[in-house]
């Protein structure tokens, strides 16, 4: 288990953020210099993988000597209704941060939308990149300065003038196998981490083995120690995801050991 949790924290640490300081949407993002990939914490299996991934990043804070974290995962009620949470507040450096943690897989769709933002979706097409950036931009940084919140910054005694926002959004970026040659202008090139496919062109990769990791295995970056299945077995599997129209993530061995991560999509 031990093994399992940190080949997922090094995954998580070796993803890159986003976009670099504030070129998107003027939100600013959160930079840290851990060293460490060594974890000893542990981690509830059943969190949903948003939640494990908070986890991470509360660990990776604790390592770091000049951040103190003042409260983590604050409700914001008012009356009975939750109008949301704050991730996190810390002190780094004596300066006040509200941070805001998110970790996506986007799809490169140029049908989507006018510009490179739009055109990152989810992979079942469900949400998007720009919708995400809009809900932070909208609801979420907002928040803090909800009459709803005033309540909890006083019980640590901080006021909002002395507060700044920041984000700390790690993402994969896959792109079309069609179309490799996308160089992204806005969003980070080291996000991209990987191609996607559908059924239509599976099969130029029956050389090739597969292995399909759970879901917080995502974060994992690919190697060799694993059960791989050959193409038939592989697409036996895959059946019931595309039935259930879900994209997959999956590992790829091409024959002369490369390993690659490809979202398999069912649309």
């Amino acid at each position: 288990m031990t093994n399992v949790l940190q080949k997922r924290y090094e995954g998580f640490l070796k993803t890159p953020c986003l976009w670099l300081n504030n070129s998107v949407f003027n939100i600013k993002q959160f930079e840290t210099s851990s060293k460490s990939n060594k974890t000893e914490v542990y981690l509830d299996e059943n969190l949903r993988l948003g939640k494990y991934v908070e986890r991470l990043v509360s660990f990776e804070l604790e390592q770091e000597k000049n951040i103190s974290v003042l409260a983590e995962n604050i409700q914001i009620q008012d009356g009975k209704t939750t109008l949301g949470e704050l991730d996190c507040l810390l002190l780094r450096n004596n300066k006040l941060i509200h941070l805001e943690v998110i970790y996506k897989f986007y799809l490169y769709d140029e049908s989507v939308g006018d510009s490179e933002i739009e055109h990152f979706i989810g992979p079942n097409r469900k949400d998007s990149l720009v919708e995400k950036l809009n809900k932070l931009k909208d609801k979420q940084l907002p928040l803090l300065f909800s009459n709803a919140c005033k309540p909890y910054l006083n019980t640590f005694d901080l006021n909002t003038k002395n507060i700044e926002q920041q984000v700390y959004f790690k993402a994969q970026l896959f792109i079309p196998f069609t179309n490799q040659g996308i160089k992204l202008k806005t969003l980070n090139n080291s996000c991209i981490a990987g191609f996607y496919v559908n059924l239509n062109v599976l099969e130029q990769f029956n050389d090739c083995k597969f292995y399909i990791p759970t879901k917080k295995d995502w974060l994992v970056i690919p190697h060799t120690n694993v059960n791989w299945l050959n193409f038939n077995a592989f697409e036996l599997k895959t059946n019931d995801f595309i039935e259930q129209k879900f994209s997959t993530l999956c590992w790829i061995k091409f024959k002369n050991g490369e390993l690659k991560k490809l979202f398999l999509v069912w649309w």
